[in-house]
């Protein structure tokens, strides 16, 4: 039994998915396959475009085998704590034989090297951050520099780091490997090289387009146009989705949340909120009596330092009241639970395996975290369900603004097929 693991957000499921999921069970030999997944908001700091569950009946119908939720207090976060998040529950599973990560790299040598030089930090290379930190550049333009720097000097070494690590899947890659080599994990590490349009490509113009052009047009309302770039069930669970709801989630359907929270909450209070940085919480304060759209307020804080996801992280923050000491105290005992979303008929014996196998909870019904009498996993599952009704609280559509979805929304399972 090989099993596959996949550190996703599906937001949403397109052939660029697709292909990544074939690849993997053919480079590896994988009969299964599991998603850890994140759920209501995403790690660019925005809702997802459609509620978690559907993201779910996406992957599983389009041949993930088990959906787990990344516990949104990992799902928004840099891409270090967001890889972690995925890494150590998937090793907590303890049935996960291979990671499998798409790249533009495609090269899981190169990705290696340098995930090791940012785990041992070598003092050169420290000397060379602090450097380009203090020259006034975010913390990955600053790693980014530095790491080129170190490997130049090094001529043993054949390697264009700056140019590996200017990629977002690249970046993301090699947080999967720190997280591996830094806690010693014996998952096998696999990289698949991407293939159709760049990652932040806004235009359709290929079969296998990017999340990004897909989630402007989807947003414009022109599902129909997106019958050619998305497999038939996303595009099926999207129109289902939108019979439902009415209308599909995006930041700015939060500006009046953001705002008034912005210009009533203790600026001390403020400075705690995970990803802030001194002074920073000025600039949102100032900016938040300046504009009525939070996208505009965005706009005008964006900095070569503070970039705009982090921002939008900031923000989803704030509207889940997580500060720094209320994560860090999570982080020393994550994780904490296993929670599907998602699963066919290969899934549920996967979650047989897991149970037999794991030392964390399983929750399927999301009621049955109470009789564990855990403080720390009521804590963290709480955010959960508070991502949860935020997200349907930003939906234009005024009958379906309910809470309390996690407790009435069961795993989507499939028996066909």
């Amino acid at each position: 039994m090989k099993v596959i693991g996949l550190i996703t957000e599906y937001n949403p499921f397109h052939y660029g998915h697709l292909y990544h999921l074939k690849k993997a069970k053919e480079i590896t030999n994988s009969d299964f396959s599991i998603a850890v997944m994140s759920g209501s908001f995403v790690q660019r700091g925005e809702p997802s475009l459609v509620d978690k569950w559907t993201k779910a009946k996406m992957a599983i119908d389009n041949g993930i085998d088990l959906v787990l939720e990344l516990p949104t207090i990992y799902a928004v976060q840099s891409a270090e704590l967001f890889a972690y998040g995925g890494i150590k529950l998937l090793d907590s599973l303890n049935i996960v034989d291979y990671l499998c990560f798409g790249s533009e790299e495609g090269n899981i040598e190169s990705l290696k090297k340098i995930a090791e030089i940012l785990v041992d930090e070598p003092k050169n290379f420290k000397i060379k951050l602090k450097y380009y930190l203090d020259k006034g550049n975010s913390f990955p333009v600053s790693r980014s520099m530095a790491i080129d720097e170190y490997f130049k000097n090094d001529t043993n070494i054949n390697l264009n780091p700056a140019s590996i690590m200017n990629s977002p899947n690249n970046i993301l890659g090699i947080e999967y490997l720190k997280a591996l080599y830094k806690y010693n994990i014996d998952i096998v590490p696999i990289t698949i090289k991407r293939i159709g349009s760049e990652y932040k490509e806004e235009q359709l113009n290929n079969k296998i387009a990017s999340a990004t052009a897909i989630r402007k047009k989807a947003l414009k309302n022109n599902l129909s146009d997106l019958k050619s770039y998305i497999p038939s069930n996303t595009y099926n669970h999207l129109v289902n989705y939108l019979s439902q709801y009415s209308s599909l989630n995006a930041l700015e359907n939060y500006s009046q949340i953001l705002l008034y929270l912005l210009r009533t909450t203790d600026k001390k209070y403020l400075s705690k909120i995970m990803d802030m940085e001194d002074g920073l919480e000025n600039r949102l304060i100032q900016y938040s009596f300046k504009y009525n759209d939070i996208n505009q307020v965005i706009d005008n804080i964006v900095t070569k330092r503070y970039t705009r996801t982090r921002i939008q992280r900031i923000l989803a923050h704030l509207m889940l009241n997580l500060d720094k000491p209320t994560f860090l105290r999570l982080n020393n005992v994550y994780p904490k639970y296993i929670r599907a979303l998602g699963m066919n008929k290969n899934g549920m014996k996967l979650l047989k395996e897991i149970k037999n196998n794991t030392t964390i909870p399983i929750i399927n019904k999301f009621s049955d975290y109470k009789k564990y009498h855990d403080s720390m996993l009521e804590e963290m599952i709480h955010y959960d369900k508070l991502a949860t009704d935020l997200f349907f609280l930003g939906l234009h559509d005024e009958k379906n603004r309910y809470g309390n979805k996690d407790f009435t929304t069961s795993p989507y399972i499939k028996t066909q097929g």
